[in-house]
């Protein structure tokens, strides 16, 4: 039976030996976590062995690849890492009494962001916020959502990401999936078209870590004439940029080619299939985490943006492609 970890326990357990388990938890190793703390493996190994016996039960299961969580070591982590964050809050509010705006925050955000939404994001929050270290870090929606979910990053950007207990969604854009072209293409002057239409050309897919291929898998399933693939990738910037050599069409929302839409070199022909193909860009936080107040103003601030970037989509024309 897996033991019950109650708080007030839990709250006996020295800070140090928390901070240890974490990052052994995020190495899956004794020795590695002794590395990055600079602190001896035997040191390491005596608080996690401290820590078992408070707790009553193994936290980890030593297997032959290294460590891993076992049930009780889930449950305890969840506890270890609300601490720890309520810690960077508790600072961050220490800090604002004193007037000192500072402290970190990280970010863990899909590539195609980082154009013109994500900047427009940071510049405000650096202009509140001088003191404010942000960190970003690219990372396909699912390793996203994961990192926060380990308490590995403040806040994950992604499209399509499904539902989990370990993530509350704070905000919420709904983008039209469409080709992507330079202009003097021949279906750039469409209003919409449909998959059909553009497997008539050569097309740049996404690959298996976006959530574009896996919109798209259905349509490619459904097609039965031969199509021409000149490749598959997982970064939308090397999409983007074969489009604008002319080589071939690839599908993404309007987030990521702002500049290159402004400035007419590319044209996004929303795609159609039995209705407009949706990408829901989402922003996360852990559930059940206090939000200090350099990241709540970070998550109000990127759904001001969102809601901006959605409200400056274009009708799309109801009767479908022309």
């Amino acid at each position: 039976m897996t033991p019950t970890i109650t708080y007030a326990a839990a709250m006996h357990i020295h800070a140090r030996a928390l901070k240890y388990f974490d990052m052994i938890r995020r190495c899956g190793s004794i020795r590695e976590a002794a590395r990055r703390l600079h602190v001896a493996s035997s040191a390491i190994n005596r608080q996690l062995l401290q820590l078992e016996e408070a707790i009553g039960s193994p936290l980890f299961d030593r297997m032959p690849g290294g460590l891993r969580l076992t049930a009780a070591g889930e449950i305890f982590s969840r506890h270890v890492i609300t601490v720890l964050q309520d810690e960077h809050r508790m600072a961050s509010e220490l800090d604002a009494l004193k007037g000192i705006r500072r402290g970190e925050l990280s970010i863990a955000a899909i590539e195609g962001v980082n154009a013109d939404l994500l900047p427009n994001v940071l510049e405000r929050m650096m202009k509140r916020y001088p003191m404010l270290h942000i960190s970003v870090r690219p990372a396909g929606s699912e390793v996203a959502a994961a990192a926060v979910a380990a308490g590995d990053a403040d806040v994950a950007i992604g499209y399509s990401i499904e539902r989990n207990e370990a993530l509350r969604q704070c905000a919420l854009g709904r983008f039209r999936l469409g080709a992507i072209m330079p202009a003097d293409h021949p279906l750039a002057s469409r209003t919409s078209v449909s998959f059909a239409d553009c497997a008539r050309y050569p097309l740049i897919l996404a690959g298996k870590p976006l959530s574009i291929h896996t919109q798209l898998r259905p349509l490619l399933s459904h097609h039965r004439k031969p199509i021409t693939v000149l490749m598959e990738s997982a970064s939308v910037e090397l999409a983007k940029s074969m489009c604008l050599r002319g080589v071939g069409l690839a599908f993404q929302t309007r987030i990521g080619i702002e500049d290159e839409l402004r400035e007419g070199r590319l044209v996004h022909v929303p795609l159609i299939a039995a209705g407009p193909v949706i990408s829901d860009l989402g922003i996360y936080v852990r559930s059940g985490r206090s939000l200090p107040p350099a990241l709540d103003a970070l998550i109000r601030v990127l759904s001001e943006e969102v809601a901006r970037c959605e409200a400056d989509e274009p009708t799309l024309n109801p009767q479908g492609p022309a």
